[in-house]
Order: C-alpha cells, then sequence, then structure tokens
C-alpha cells in the first residue's frame, strides 16, 4: 500500500505541478500580479490538492472501482430486470445529489432556481439517464444511434428556449451537463458498466462496457433545458445582472485564510460524507443480498474509501479556498489587459487543468486496461489536454466578442456525431466518456472562477457567457479522441494496401522468374 501510495502522489506531482508554476509565473508578472496573501494560499492550497489526488486515486483503485464492478456483475447475475433497473436509477440519483461539482455550480447561480430544486431535477435525469445506459448494454443497443437521438432533443429543446427568449439559461443547461460527471460518480458509474458488460460477455464486451458516462450527461442538460423553458424571460433578466454584481464580492481571499480553509474542511466532509454514505449504504444492502464478499475484501473496500473521502475533501478544499478566488482574480486582470494573452492563456491553461482532475486519471487507467494497450493513457491524456485547451481558448473568445454558446456547441456536436459513423465504436464511446471526465471539480473551481472574472472585467452577461465553459470542456475531447480512431483506421487501411502490393510485387517476380 505504501508503494502505491508513494506511486499516486509521484502521479500527482506531475500533474499539479505544471498549472501551478504556470499561475506563479503570470502572477510575478504586471499582467497579472497577486499580492503576497494570495501566492501563499495558492502554494499551500496546491499542496494539499496534490495530496488529496493521491489520496483519491489511491481509494478509487480499492474501493469505488471493485464497488461499482460488484454491483454490476451481481445485479446482472440476479437476471431481475426491474430489480437492475431500480437499483441503477437509485444510484444514479443519490450519487448526484450529493456530487460535489454540482453543489459548487448550483451555488453560483445566485436565485434563478432553488439549489435544492436544481440538484434534484438533475439527479433524476441521471437516475433516467443511467437506466437507459444499462439497458444499451444489456440489449447491446448501438451507442451513436442512442447519442444520435437525444442529442436531437437537446437541439430541439435548445432552439426553443432560444425562441422563447430564455437563451441566456443556455449555457447554465450544457454546463449541468458536465459537471454531474465528477470524482465521486465517474469512477462508480464506469466501474458499473464494466462490470455489467463483464458479466454478459459476448464479443464486444469491452466496447460495450463504454458510454455510460456520455449518456448519463444528458439527462442533466435535457432536464435543466426544461427548467429553462418554464422561466420567466424577465425575471431571468433581472437576476442574472444580479450575478455580476454579487461577483465581484463572492471571489475573494479570505482575510484569515487558516479560518476559511478549516471552516471548508468542515463543509466539504459534511457533503462527501453524505456523497458516500449513500453509495456505502446502497454498496451494502446489495452485498448482503446478492454479492456476499469475503471479510478480507469488505476490508480492503472500507479501507480504500477512507482514503477516498480523506482525499476528496482536502482537494475539494483546496479548490475552493485558493483555486476558486486566484481563479477569478486572473481572469478578472487578463480582461482589462489584453484580450490575445487570455485566450492564450486559456489555451495553456486548458492543457495543463486536465492533469489535475482525478476522474481522468480513473478513466485513463480503466480505458488502457479494457483496450489491453491498444489506446494508450499517454495517448489519451495528450489528446484529452489538446481538446481542453482548445476549448477552453475558444471559450475566451466567446467572452471577448460576447455570443451565444450555440454557435459552437450545434456545430461541435455534429462533428461529434458524424466522426461516429467513421471510427471503431470503441473510440466513439470512449470519447464521449472522456467529455464528461474532463469537466471535473477543477474545471468548476478554477476554470470557470477564470471566465466569470473574465466575464466580468468585460461588462458581459455571466450567465450568458460567463457559464458555459464546463460543457466546452466536455466537448472537444469527443472530436479529438475520434480523430485518434480516424487515424487508426486510416493506418490500418494503408498496412492492408502496402501488405497487398507487397503480396503483388512477390508474385510479378513469380511471373518474371517462371519466364
Amino acid at each position: 500500500m505504501i508503494r502505491q501510495l508513494f506511486s499516486k502522489t509521484k502521479e500527482s506531482l506531475i500533474s499539479v505541478l505544471p498549472i501551478s508554476i504556470l499561475v506563479l509565473i503570470i502572477s510575478l508578472t504586471p499582467l497579472a500580479p497577486l499580492e503576497a496573501k494570495e501566492i501563499v494560499t495558492f502554494i499551500v492550497c496546491s499542496v494539499f490538492l496534490i495530496i488529496g489526488i493521491s489520496l483519491f486515486n489511491l481509494g478509487a483503485d480499492m474501493a469505488m472501482q471493485p464497488m461499482g464492478e460488484k454491483i454490476g456483475s451481481s445485479l446482472v447475475k440476479s437476471r431481475k430486470i426491474k430489480i437492475i433497473l431500480l437499483v441503477c436509477f437509485l444510484m444514479g440519483l443519490l450519487i448526484t445529489i450529493a456530487e460535489p461539482d454540482l453543489s459548487v455550480l448550483a451555488s453560483q447561480i445566485g436565485k434563478i432556481v432553488n439549489n435544492w430544486l436544481l440538484i434534484t431535477m438533475v439527479g433524476i435525469g441521471v437516475g433516467i439517464f443511467l437506466l437507459i445506459a444499462v439497458l444499451k448494454i444489456i440489449f447491446k443497443l448501438d451507442l451513436s444511434l442512442l447519442l444520435m437521438f437525444f442529442y436531437l432533443v437537446v437541439f430541439t429543446l435548445s432552439t426553443l428556449i432560444a425562441f422563447l427568449g430564455n437563451s441566456s439559461f443556455l449555457a447554465l443547461s450544457f454546463d449541468s451537463g458536465g459537471v454531474t460527471t465528477g470524482p465521486i460518480t465517474v469512477p462508480f458509474i464506469m466501474a458499473l458498466g464494466v462490470g455489467i458488460a463483464g458479466t454478459i460477455g459476448g464479443r464486444n464486451s469491452k466496447e460495450n462496457s463504454f458510454g455510460l458516462i456520455a449518456l448519463c450527461s444528458l439527462g442533466p442538460i435535457i432536464v435543466v433545458s426544461l427548467i429553462g423553458l418554464s422561466l420567466n424571460p424577465d425575471n431571468l433578466a433581472t437576476t442574472a445582472s444580479d450575478l455580476n454584481e454579487s461577483a465581484r464580492t463572492n471571489y475573494l481571499i479570505a482575510n484569515n485564510v487558516f479560518e476559511s480553509f478549516g471552516k471548508g474542511l468542515l463543509s466539504n466532509s459534511k457533503d462527501v460524507l453524505l456523497a458516500l454514505g449513500l453509495i456505502v449504504v446502497c454498496f451494502m444492502i446489495i452485498e448482503l443480498i446478492f454479492i456476499k464478499l469475503p471479510k478480507q475484501k469488505l476490508r480492503q473496500i472500507f479501507v480504500g474509501i477512507l482514503f477516498t473521502f480523506v482525499g476528496l475533501v482536502l482537494f475539494l478544499t483546496a479548490a475552493s479556498v485558493g483555486f476558486l478566488p486566484i481563479g477569478y482574480k486572473i481572469g478578472n486582470l487578463l480582461g482589462t489587459k489584453s484580450n490575445e494573452l487570455l485566450i492564450l492563456f486559456g489555451f495553456i491553461l486548458g492543457f495543463l487543468v486536465v492533469l489535475a482532475e482525478p476522474a481522468v486519471h480513473v478513466l485513463t487507467k480503466q480505458v488502457e486496461e479494457i483496450t489491453t494497450g491498444a489506446v494508450s493513457k499517454k495517448t489519451l491524456l495528450i489528446a484529452l489536454c489538446i481538446g481542453v485547451g482548445v476549448s477552453i481558448g475558444l471559450s475566451m473568445i466567446r467572452i471577448v466578442f460576447n455570443f451565444s454558446i450555440l454557435y459552437y456547441i450545434i456545430p461541435g456536436y455534429l462533428i461529434s456525431l458524424g466522426l461516429s459513423f467513421f471510427v471503431p465504436k470503441m473510440y466513439t464511446a470512449i470519447a464521449f466518456d472522456s467529455g464528461g471526465v474532463a469537466s471535473g471539480p477543477l474545471t468548476s473551481t478554477f476554470i470557470l472562477p477564470l471566465a466569470i472574472g473574465a466575464t466580468v472585467a468585460m461588462n458581459g452577461s455571466i450567465l450568458e457567457v460567463g457559464f458555459g465553459i464546463v460543457s466546452m470542456v466536455a466537448m472537444t475531447p469527443l472530436i479529438t479522441i475520434q480523430l485518434l480512431g480516424f487515424k487508426s483506421v486510416l493506418a490500418n487501411r494503408l498496412e492492408v494496401k502496402r501488405r497487398l502490393q507487397k503480396i503483388d510485387n512477390a508474385d510479378d517476380c513469380q511471373i518474371i522468374n517462371f519466364m
């Protein structure tokens, strides 16, 4: 276990150091100068972030993934379809309600929608689509066709929202889809898919295990879009303007950092305890009825849950106390000085921030294992980094020129869905899962405040152009990773062509020799 922890710490150090060094470098320049108190807070929080990611990744390996796999496989073995669907719906609902990322987003929208109403409705959306995702695995439905149909529903709702005058709500609806697939839900849901697909078996069982994250990200977009349709456009415009006023005071480093850190630890401990508690309760009920693991395995799982708890609390506290206000201030300062530097900084930051997302490392490791090295962890990470870098750079352009997110979302998803017909289905499933995973807690607690800070500096609408950056982070990996698949298809065709040509040349030589 000590060797594993050392390995995870080394990975975390490599992940967090680049973004921390980038922020410190820019803080020492006239472009975005930070006070000494802010720099010290950021450095301390970076250290806790590294520790938190290390413990979380170790806990995910020991507990979250085994729990998800065991629940998935045991439910399928029971052959009781109603119980399978009921458990999956409840797990989707309860985990989402307790997801810290969603709480962070809900807390930043003021009085537009009641926090608990939004969180509960999003939870119902995830529960329904997790149920659909499990049916997709059981009946081996085509993921591309499912995505095509539900994105058609999403685009229809988006058009209705824009037509009715609630277009400023669009960005929030797409962001809600990105934040629901956070550090708690991703390891569990992905492992659930692996467990179900592995038990069902079949020639394409590995490919069939992906796609759950992709489908679960759609539920919140549809549900929040329906909420947007029910809102009065005049009231929405009034409350949206209040966000800009409150942002100037909500994103400040506390005078007493230690007191703020202590409050953050207490608050996040409650949230994470609730999240993990719901998962553990559901797991124990299923364990007693279906799984019945040996005591040694249960002991390992509970130790893993403890690591996950401590790691997530440290991670979320460090992100909210140090990264959220620093992200806002840097965005605000760059927004007042140079549009070009803001866009460039956004791209570089996006490239690096993926490395610090805990759930990304869970995904890349699982993808490498399931594909038996066909899709390596390194290749997938590079594709994600490029995709997220481009997405944040494009988001900064949107903030500068103040236009609707639909100009990005509709072409982006049309390209993504179009590529799905030309690449191996495995790549499509991995790509759409990666989109949800890339938009993790660091995106909502650092990148989103950065965008809000830049929006406030340019007197734009936070609700219309400040939000939406999470959905952009979730979208661009869909294209970059499928392009990897397209490249592999071309490479295979060229290899086949080369071999056929070699055979033809050999036949020609034989004919000449014969003559």
